[in-house]
């Protein structure tokens, strides 16, 4: 298809230079900067999230363990996924009583046998109320944030930013890891307007924010 529009437009000259101007080009008189204090920030974070679907807890770090098993036992979530490295990326131990396995390249038929899935995260954004997860310890493969039904996202507080260009600067670094966006649980109205949850991943979010 892309080819078939390409012979449509005809020839052009799409070097490098060419392409380095136009990029130059493009207005970027929107706003940069966040401009809310920190405590504004978490609170539209909270605000966006839930009006998403997601629920949300903030905890204190030496809460966090109690914190994730009262959570996993409301969903009535038993045996959960979890990339490898997580425990030392959230900054806390996973409470007892659950079957927790590390993902190993599990095929979708195995993820889809989990009760749900528990990440870190590398940031949220509080406009948008987006979490980024990348493929790092602690967040690991996309598949697994998308196939179990539930997904528990410990995000530290430190690393909410208010706008999305602030995420953009902080990603460049890491841009050529996979990265997925993720606002609430997944949601569709494409078909007849209604809305059904779980089409594209997880219907159930839970965010925990913590220091």
């Amino acid at each position: 298809m892309l080819q078939r529009i390409r012979r449509a437009l005809g020839p052009a000259n799409l070097n490098a230079e060419t392409i380095g101007r136009e990029w130059e080009r493009i207005d970027r008189s929107y706003r940069r900067a966040g401009e809310l204090s920190r405590a504004a920030v978490l609170e539209e974070l909270e605000d966006r999230l839930r009006d998403y679907d997601a629920q949300v807890q903030r905890v204190d770090k030496g809460a966090l363990t109690a914190k994730i098993g009262d959570l996993l036992t409301v969903r009535r979530a038993k045996r959960l996924v979890v990339p490898r490295g997580l425990v030392r990326a959230i900054g806390a131990e996973l409470p007892a009583g659950f079957e927790f396995i590390e993902d190993e390249c599990l095929a979708a038929a195995e993820l889809d046998g989990m009760d749900g899935v528990i990440t870190g995260c590398t940031m949220a954004i509080s406009q948008t109320g987006s979490l980024v997860l990348q493929n790092v310890p602690g967040q690991g493969r996309r598949a697994p944030t998308l196939v179990p039904d539930y997904h528990l996202c410990i995000v530290h507080e430190c690393d909410v930013v208010e706008t999305v260009p602030e995420a953009m600067d902080r990603l460049e670094a890491t841009g050529t890891l996979t990265t997925t966006f993720i606002s609430g649980p997944s949601a569709t109205a494409d078909i007849e307007m209604t809305r059904i949850k779980g089409v594209h991943g997880p219907r159930f979010l839970d965010v925990v924010l913590t220091a």
